[in-house]
């Protein structure tokens, strides 16, 4: 499921990739930019009249035509891993979580695979990458860790869920608020913050098997 859920994704960078492509075509031909919708309600004729070389209408309904197809493949995996975490208790706790959809919950589910190999909520945090990795010594700054240890696809659900949250959670929007302002005015900075307290939520939601909302009233955030 794990690698159903990885093939998705890189399904949905190729999608996007050629949406990009036939976007930057029109752009150049006729001054005005498609929306996704739109160019799939584009006909052969309209092309034809919208664009000023056969040429290049070929090229656009070709990318449509492959758009299509990964359209189809990209709803054809999401309903087979939905299928097989549709009953998974840490997943469908993971849903509670403002910030946290399905797609979100589903990566982080698979990813973290058994919670119990983390020794502790710290490590769990450190393994998305949600810690700092610089060497303090005496006080000083001694240089970074490795940026690359932990997991990427678990770093990039922890972001995401975090810009999400900032727009749902009045609580997250506060916090990020507040970090913002410490950070002057460093956006990333604050909002790998917010990453890091949902990172750490979300082990203790997966460990105990309970909702957000469950998790945060018995103080485990």
């Amino acid at each position: 499921m794990r690698d159903l859920l990885r093939q998705r994704a890189h399904f949905v960078r190729q999608h996007t990739s050629n949406v990009l492509s036939v976007q930057n075509i029109m752009v150049r031909n006729t001054g005005s930019r498609c929306r996704v919708k739109r160019l799939h309600e584009l006909t052969k004729k309209e092309l034809n009249g919208l664009l000023p070389e056969a040429e290049q209408a070929f090229a656009v309904t070709s990318s449509l035509a492959v758009l299509d197809g990964l359209g189809q493949q990209i709803k054809t995996l999401d309903k087979a891993v939905t299928q097989c975490l549709k009953h998974t208790p840490s997943y469908e706790q993971l849903l509670t979580v403002d910030g946290i959809g399905t797609i979100l919950a589903q990566t982080i589910a698979l990813e973290t695979g058994h919670i119990g190999r983390f020794p502790s909520v710290g490590h769990s945090a450190s393994y998305c990458r949600c810690v700092d990795r610089t060497k303090i010594s005496n006080g000083k700054r001694k240089g970074k860790g490795n940026g690359k240890n932990g997991h990427p696809y678990l770093a990039w659900a922890s972001m995401e869920a975090a810009q999400f949250a900032i727009r749902l959670n009045p609580r997250a929007q506060r916090f990020y608020q507040r970090k913002l302002a410490q950070s002057h005015n460093n956006t990333i900075l604050a909002r790998k913050s917010v990453a890091h307290k949902l990172s750490r939520a979300c082990y203790y939601i997966m460990r105990d098997l309970v909702p957000f909302e469950a998790m945060q009233a018995s103080g485990s955030e």
